[in-house]
């Protein structure tokens, strides 16, 4: 007696069994692969949304900063127009004693037999044209300027003699600076 043993249909179930046990770790595996590609496309997905939103704060803070710089260059104008102001002033302010200072120390160094025709300005600098009856008092009255506090020592640049017998000259002073009021107040 001989017992014949189909193997053939156990190998079939065996590579059957084997054949699904493959197809489901395939498709675990698969399964597995697409989630963690998933998941890392997520990962990626947050870190560059992160990321934009640091650039449109760092871009946001960008333009405040701008804004910023503007503003403070707008406030540096603003400034020096002030104190360009304050200066401007402080000139007159120190100018105006300073002219009537002038104007009385011109008036009372006038000699006598002496006027003056024309008076300007330059700068810190007077021109004074004007009559006198000798070359005498012409002398006097730049000696009479000199000796004044707020003018210098006067330069003279013509004198002549008219068909009237007078002496016109021509003279040239320059202001001396003086004090400004503010400071003598100050000065114990």
């Amino acid at each position: 007696m001989t017992i014949e043993i189909n193997l053939l249909a156990w190998r079939e179930a065996r590579r059957d069994q084997r054949s699904k046990r493959f197809q489901r770790v395939l498709g675990l595996s698969a399964l597995v692969g697409i989630g963690a590609g998933w998941l890392v496309s997520a990962f990626y997905q947050h870190q560059l949304d992160v990321q934009q939103q640091r650039n449109q704060y760092i871009e946001a803070q960008g333009q405040q900063l701008d804004r910023d710089i503007s503003t403070l260059r707008e406030f540096r104008e603003t400034r020096e127009r002030m104190l360009t102001q304050i200066e401007l002033i402080r000139e007159l302010q120190f100018s105006r004693p300073q002219t009537v200072r002038v104007f009385n120390q011109l008036v009372t160094s006038l000699e006598d037999g002496v006027y003056y025709t024309r008076l300007s300005r330059e700068g810190e600098r007077l021109r004074l044209a004007g009559l006198a009856e000798t070359n005498r008092q012409v002398s006097d009255q730049m000696r009479a300027l000199a000796a004044r506090e707020a003018l210098g020592v006067p330069t003279l640049a013509e004198v002549e003699t008219t068909d009237a017998g007078r002496r016109r000259f021509d003279m040239t002073v320059d202001e001396v600076p003086g004090e400004p009021a503010l400071a003598r107040e100050a000065r114990p």
